[in-house]
Parts: C-alpha cells; structure tokens; sequence
C-alpha cells in the first residue's frame, strides 16, 4: 500500500471567488505512483469550502449568489459580536456567513484514483470556494492505494 500527503497552498480571490485546484490534485496523484486507489482533498480552514462542480464563471456567479441569499453577510450574528468573544486577534473580521456557507458545502472531497489518473466526469473539476478573502488557504492532499 502506497500512502502520500502534500499540502497545497493556495492564494484566493475576492471576498466570495472560486478557484479549480484539479491541477494541482490531479499533479500530486501523478507524483504518488499510487495505480489504484483514492485521493482525499481536505480544506484546512473554516470559511472556506471544497466542492466537485463544473469550472464555469457564470456557474460561479451563481453559486456566490445562491450562497450569499441564504447567508448574508449583514445579517445579524452572534459570531460576529467580536466584542464579547475572548482571545481573538485584533483584525478579525465579521464571518460568521463564510462559517455557516463552508459547513452546508463541506470541507472535503474524496475521489478514485484508477490507472494513475484522478477519476473526474467530463464536467468536473475540485472547487475550492473562498468565502471569506481574500486568503492564503492550505489544503491537505492524501494519496492512498497500490502500485
């Protein structure tokens, strides 16, 4: 059993972008030497989200949209009463939103590895959406399977 791990990191947009990370993925499945088996991508970070969708920007506009609809940036949060929290540094910023968005998206992705090639549909590409940028992100990429 092969096992690999790299972590990715990643300078994101505006407050709310998108950015196709299959490269970079697809390019640490292919330095494994892992044939068969299975690749997980993992965000490290809470306000910002993983997703296997279609790299399209009109797509991405939408989805900011859709998002931001059900989770306004100036809706009333406690998380954002910085005020009454404890030991947080002095620029931290109101996300409450980039919170609840990254936890209905999810942090992780995990994808087939079949003939040393990262298994996507015609369509897809892994997302990383930044909900609360601009940002440097860190992703933790595991490679795991036989030769």
């Amino acid at each position: 059993m092969l096992n690999s791990y790299q972590e990715l990191n990643i300078s994101t947009g505006e407050s709310f972008s998108v950015s196709d990370v299959t490269e970079k993925a697809s390019n640490i499945v292919t330095e494994s030497g892992v044939l068969e088996g299975m690749v997980v991508v993992t965000s490290m970070h809470t306000t910002c989200a993983l997703s296997v969708n279609e790299n399209e920007e009109r797509l991405f506009d939408d989805i900011r949209n859709f998002f931001l609809k059900i989770a306004p940036p100036d809706e009333l949060y406690k998380h954002n009463d910085l005020h009454l929290r404890v030991n947080i540094p002095p620029d931290e910023p109101e996300n409450a939103h980039s919170h609840l968005i990254a936890m209905m998206l999810g942090n992780s992705e995990t994808l087939v590895v079949h003939n040393g090639k990262l298994m996507l549909g015609r369509y897809q590409s892994i997302l990383l959406l930044e909900m609360d940028g601009p940002r440097e992100r860190t992703l933790a990429v595991q490679v795991f399977g036989i030769k």
